[in-house]
């Protein structure tokens, strides 16, 4: 993939700017894309919190940690028409893998994108094993070029939505 170029997601209702190398399998590293319902009982940086905390429970981590919870600068978005709050979380998880009794320490990058005309929060969320817990190669046996922090905010700040209908009836 071109640095430079936006990729549709969800049929095309919405594109965004993807890192080098990004491929769609399963690796150690992973960016998800979620449109979640609106949490509008938790406010603010308690917002980050709890979407983080849900996922933790969801994957069954041991551990949550959070290690920091910043507000996003709004006119950075592209998405900065209807987003009306942004947050960009950092922590740890501890997560066993599907099968597996280990669990392994698990960096995770959450940006939260409030959009409440469409009664939605939208999660994107960059894990990725510190250094020395990296396992799986990509196809064919090659580790594929890691992401980094700078490709998540790019994803983030270039995510653009086309087709609103993807909310359904308003």
């Amino acid at each position: 993939m071109e640095p430079t170029t936006a990729y549709p997601l969800f049929g095309g209702a919405f594109s965004a700017v993807f890192p080098r190398g990004a491929i769609d399998v399963r690796t150690d590293q992973s960016l998800i894309v979620e449109l979640l319902e609106l949490q509008a009982h938790v406010q603010g940086e308690a917002a980050a919190r709890y979407h983080f905390e849900d996922v933790g429970r969801v994957q069954g981590s041991r551990v949550l940690q959070v290690e920091s919870v910043q507000p996003l600068n709004l006119e950075s978005l592209a998405l900065r028409g209807c987003c009306q709050e942004a947050w960009v979380l950092s922590g740890k998880q501890q997560v066993a893998k599907e099968n597996q009794q280990v669990a392994k320490d698990v960096i995770l990058h959450q940006a939260l994108l409030r959009v409440p005309q469409y009664q939605t929060d939208l999660l994107v969320t960059f894990n990725h094993p510190p250094p020395d817990n990296r396992s799986s190669l990509g196809p064919e046996g090659l580790s594929p070029p890691s992401w980094n922090l700078g490709d998540f905010e790019q994803l983030v700040t270039s995510l653009t939505l086309h087709d609103p209908n993807i909310f359904g009836p308003q």
